[in-house]
């Protein structure tokens, strides 16, 4: 019987090494791609690849894939206002461009194999928040990836999924964070409220295992939902942003900044 294969992006940490890990435990042939030689998980066959590389993606060759993981991507938790250009342009490249050059790269070895997609969103792809919003700018814009996807593969029998987690056991807010040192005195204040919050919410977030199950569900499943909500804080939010705006901004700006 030949074996399941999935290559996913981004493998060398967090919920890409957790997703390569799940799926290779259970049998799949896992390609994982990092950008440093010696990042993939053990079980797992490495893929150099820069998903901003045009020549490196176009060079992708699988002749059957049963599955793609969509996960490379960045975040930049700074302003609007203190965001350089040029920053927005890299998550960009990364977060979506990179993720529709893969997908366009793979897709006739999908279809031979009648594959899933599995593209790695966030509830910050409905949910805006202050600081991280360059950042959300390329989730929202994977929503509309998705759903276009979804619709236009489905003829070829290959079935598109976006995952939505919310806050989730990764190092971002323990890490230094890029252009920390031109945010202008008036955030400040507000950053330093929305980093507690964040770094108490990050105490109880989700383990990415949480995440690489929904994945494995996604490329498993009979019947894959369109999207998958992981995270009580990802539900919450996913309500909150129902209610009417002044009320929902009124509520984040208490709970997020301190206002």
């Amino acid at each position: 019987m030949r074996g399941r294969t999935v290559l996913v992006t981004g493998a060398s940490s967090g919920i890409g090494a957790a997703c390569a890990r799940h799926l290779a435990a259970r049998g799949w042939d896992v390609y994982a791609t990092v950008r440093t030689p010696g990042d993939a998980p053990e079980e797992t066959t490495e893929l150099l690849l820069d998903v901003t590389d045009a020549n490196a993606v176009a060079s992708l060759s699988f002749e059957r894939l049963d599955g793609l993981v969509n996960n490379a991507g960045i975040a930049i938790a700074v302003p609007l206002e203190d965001l350089p250009p040029d920053e927005l342009r890299r998550q960009l490249e990364v977060n979506v461009v990179g993720q529709l050059a893969v997908t366009q790269a793979v897709l006739p070895a999908l279809r031979a194999a009648r594959g899933r997609i599995v593209i790695m969103g966030s509830i910050g792809g409905r949910s805006a928040l202050p600081f991280l919003g360059g950042y959300a700018m390329t989730k929202f814009a994977l929503e509309a990836m998705a759903d276009s996807l979804r619709l236009e593969l489905t003829a070829d029998g290959v079935a598109v999924s976006l995952i939505e987690p919310g806050t989730i056991a990764t190092p971002m807010w323990t890490k230094p964070q890029p252009f920390a040192d031109r945010v202008g005195e008036r955030y400040r204040a507000r950053i330093a409220h929305f980093r507690e919050f964040a770094a108490g919410r990050a105490a109880n977030a989700v383990p990415a295992a949480r995440v690489a199950a929904a994945v494995e569900h996604a490329l498993t499943a009979d019947r894959p939902k369109a999207r998958y909500v992981v995270g009580r804080d990802a539900r919450i939010r996913a309500a909150i942003e129902r209610l009417p705006n002044r009320v929902r901004d009124r509520v984040l700006r208490r709970a997020l900044l301190g206002d």
